[in-house]
């Protein structure tokens, strides 16, 4: 039996086609069960082709691939078919809550020598000024006075 082989129990192929026939699940679990089912040699004396699962289901053959390398790998098909949640976000936020209590702050202390009032543009350079936060657009600035509608006028 070679391992890229993928044979499923009577009870897993009918819990996919149960996926594929409910329509309770998003669209990425039943292309995944789709595949599962189309790729499973239980029982058939041909297999269907890679490219033709590819085809029948507008996914690409490498996709294909990743998905049977992908059950193999794991064996379990509850854990194949949910993606794993992020721990952290792609990218952690720049403006934290301790950023934006100094920027309030600022917004609601007097505005420099020579101003009559805090401009948005003047918040933010003053913020980097101030070592705050390495850069910060005016908009960043805005929507943090915003979010707590606290008006520079």
């Amino acid at each position: 039996m070679n391992a890229k082989y993928i044979y499923l129990t009577v009870e897993q192929q009918e819990y996919l086609r149960d996926i594929v026939r409910k329509g309770e699940h998003n669209s990425h679990e039943v292309t995944r069960a789709r595949v599962l089912l189309m790729l499973d040699r239980t029982g058939k004396s041909d297999h269907v082709r890679y490219k033709r699962v590819a085809e029948a289901l507008e996914i690409s053959v490498q996709a294909v691939y990743n998905m049977r390398d992908d059950y193999l790998e794991k064996q379990d098909i509850l854990a194949y078919l949910t993606r794993k949640k992020r721990e952290t976000p792609p990218v952690p936020p720049k403006v934290t809550g301790e950023l934006e209590a100094k920027v309030i702050a600022l917004a609601c202390s007097e505005p420099p020598e020579g101003y009559a009032r805090w401009t948005l543009r003047l918040l933010s350079s003053r913020v980097v000024e101030l070592g705050y936060i390495d850069s910060i657009s005016y908009g960043t600035v805005r929507n943090i006075l915003k979010k707590r509608n606290i008006s520079l006028i």
